[in-house]
């Protein structure tokens, strides 16, 4: 069956994109770091256009360069800016809540859309590839807000684009963390790092008493968000190595209840890491915060009172249903 919307697509527009951000770099004489940030944001569109094209291993190496990149501190913003405090305060004022609309649209259409774009088929052709429908109607619907958004702001094509670039920069390296750390997950499993932390829980912990083993995993879920950055990367490493064997098979908990509120917990680690940079840096980074834990500082007496809660809930509810 042939498919119209390929997932393909998006990632082509997304690198045919910081290609553009990677010119725009290049060609700015003022730009701190002119050379090492065009290299990076050149690598980085050369895997979007063409990652599938080439060995996993030159992804690789070419990723590992941008981390180097990184470390030295040769990825930065640009010195210039479009418009001054007193200009956006203006436009911000001018625009009011219609800014809320652009941003609003994505999570409604991605929710609506990945729920019907896939059973969408036709004399032999089909809308999107099942297991491809999140991320076409996630990157249909950042088309559909860029669109909107240009049509609420009417800016200069000029200004959109060096904008767009300018936020860019000042995620910089912050932007590969969450794929990469969400791979490293899989990466764990399979090098067998679950039977390891298992053979350790059950030698330092009695695990024989089901709060201590709702306990260990919980926490561990958290304490490796902290250290890797993701839930996800930390998921499949604590629930092989303590949800399943100790809390599922030697207690008979619900494997259902356990996953949902083990990454609950998970979260509350993303909530105080810095490795978390999507959500705790780029914030401070967007905003201009002096203090760039500022964002970790307000959210960790909420993080500790989410994970007490979920501990409980899951101790509550898991051995008995």
């Amino acid at each position: 069956m042939t498919t119209v919307l390929d997932l393909r697509l998006f990632l082509v527009v997304a690198g045919l994109y910081v290609a553009c951000v990677a010119w725009d770099v290049a060609r700015d004489a003022t730009h701190p770091h002119r050379v090492g940030s065009a290299i990076f944001w050149g690598l980085l569109a050369a895997i979007f256009l063409a990652g599938d094209r080439v060995p996993a291993a030159v992804v690789g190496y070419a990723v590992l360069f941008m981390a180097v990149l990184a470390g030295l501190k040769q990825v930065g913003m640009p010195r210039r800016g479009t418009g001054g405090e007193s200009e956006r305060a203006r436009e911000a004022t001018r625009l009011g809540n219609r800014l809320i609309w652009p941003v609003a649209v994505i999570p409604m259409v991605v929710i609506a859309g990945a729920a019907v774009i896939e059973r969408v088929e036709w004399r032999g052709f089909r809308l999107v590839e099942p297991r491809h429908a999140t991320q076409v109607a996630l990157g249909a619907a950042c088309l559909l807000a860029l669109g909107l958004a240009w049509r609420v702001t009417r800016p200069h094509p000029a200004v959109a684009v060096t904008e767009g670039s300018r936020l860019l920069q000042a995620i910089g390296w912050a932007l590969l963390l969450p794929p990469l750390l969400a791979s490293l997950g899989g990466i764990f499993a399979r090098a067998g790092v679950g039977d390891v932390v298992a053979d350790l829980v059950r030698q330092s912990l009695p695990t024989h008493d089901p709060l201590v083993a709702v306990v260990a995993y919980c926490g561990g879920m958290a304490l490796f968000t902290i250290v890797m950055g993701n839930a996800f990367a930390a998921f499949p490493v604590m629930t092989l190595g303590v949800g399943l064997p100790f809390i599922v098979r030697e207690h008979g908990g619900n494997p259902a209840i356990m996953g949902a509120l083990g990454m609950l917990s998970g979260y509350c680690g993303t909530l105080v890491t810095p490795m978390a940079a999507n959500f705790n840096l780029v914030p401070a980074m967007l905003l201009e915060l002096e203090d760039r834990n500022a964002v970790i500082k307000a959210q960790v007496p909420m993080a500790a009172v989410i994970w007490v809660f979920n501990v409980a809930l899951m101790y509550a509810c898991v051995y008995r249903f």
